[in-house]
């Protein structure tokens, strides 16, 4: 004789589940107020100190004056680039730790925003790109092309967290010093890209923000679109094709969006390291290992991180000023050391 369950039984399970999902809901508006909060910063404080209400002329009642010229043309586009680069950096690290099941993997420890910047530096000294409409497509070739170099050298489908950690890290110290030999030999190239290699938002301006953002837009578009399937391959490649998840069709995805973000935030800024590593882990503490909250977490606290380092860069060493990529490295080397040599890493 069969027995039916109670009605209250059944719907435990939902009744347990809305309050958490209600919960991450609440945690991600509170994320992009923090975003709002963070971006203001980057708008009103800068190398050069700056009343509020000129900043405020600047936005809303722009004259041409040197302050409405700082504010409009330049901080303006610089606060825009780097929540688009933010954006990309984190979703790009999300999608890649899921796709390869590796804690440890983030463009800029794997090599990938490494092997952007050698396309670049390389298109720059031998072939005379000058655009950045140029640098975008070398970026994508040479992040594609490290991308599959590193995944090989780490042992493919056999590979380890520490294994892909360790080929990235040696192709990115190789490529640094191509790029390093490739600027010594040529002056011009070097006075072009120093601060560029190293991460910084300083040059940016409204024209590299259009030209960047319909490849970080169509990028992020698919890289969270991703959310559903990837959590299916995190139970193993048998149970996410029984859940119907077609495998190919998301490692290609995943691998576009991962070629897509890098490449054109290396394109616009050089490279910047940590961000793609040390976001997602922190969301991970706030979410859970569903995909579909890390990946939204990630797309609205990594552009906070960055922008802050963009902020404190400018205002630690005024009237000069230390570029964002520096800044991120000095916070995410004990992050990476950290995690490194914690004894039980998170299973993704």
């Amino acid at each position: 004789m069969l027995v039916e369950s109670p009605p209250e039984q059944s719907a435990a399970p939902v009744a347990a589940i809305r309050p958490r999902h209600a919960a991450r809901a609440a945690g991600l508006l509170g994320a992009l107020a923090v975003l709002a909060l963070i971006a203001v910063a980057s708008i009103a404080v800068g190398a050069k100190q700056m009343p509020l209400d000129q900043v405020w002329h600047g936005l809303f009642h722009y004259a041409g004056t040197p302050s409405d010229v700082v504010v409009r043309d330049l901080r303006v586009p610089r606060t825009l680039l780097g929540l688009m680069v933010g954006l990309g950096l984190g979703l790009s690290g999300a999608v890649m730790q899921a796709l390869t099941r590796n804690p440890l993997a983030e463009p800029g420890i794997l090599g990938v925003n490494a092997g952007a910047a050698a396309a670049v530096v390389s298109a720059i000294t031998f072939l005379g790109a000058s655009t950045l409409s140029e640098f975008v497509w070398w970026a994508f070739l040479g992040a594609a092309v490290v991308s599959v170099v590193v995944y090989v050298l780490g042992g493919s489908r056999g590979a380890t967290p520490v294994r892909l950690a360790l080929a990235g890290t040696a192709a990115s110290a190789a490529l640094v010093g191509y790029i390093n030999a490739v600027q010594l030999m040529d002056s011009k190239a070097l006075d072009k890209l120093r601060f560029w290699t190293v991460g910084s938002l300083a040059s940016a301006n409204m024209d590299t923000v259009r030209q960047v953002a319909p490849f970080l837009l169509v990028g992020a578009v698919i890289a969270l679109s991703l959310g559903r399937p990837l959590n299916a391959m995190a139970m193993g490649d048998d149970t996410a094709r029984a859940l119907g998840a077609h495998l190919t069709r998301t490692r290609i995805g995943a691998m576009v969006a991962i070629t897509l973000l890098c490449g054109a935030a290396t394109a616009a800024c050089g490279p910047i390291v940590f961000i793609g590593l040390m976001i997602p882990h922190l969301v991970r503490i706030i979410t859970g290992p569903d995909m579909r909250w890390v990946l939204a977490y990630s797309a609205v606290l990594s552009p906070v991180l960055l922008l802050g380092a963009d902020v404190i860069g400018r205002v630690v060493t005024r009237p000069a000023e230390l570029q964002v990529g520096i800044v991120t490295a000095l916070i995410g080397g004990p992050v990476f050391i950290h995690l490194v040599r914690r004894k039980r890493m998170a299973q993704l």
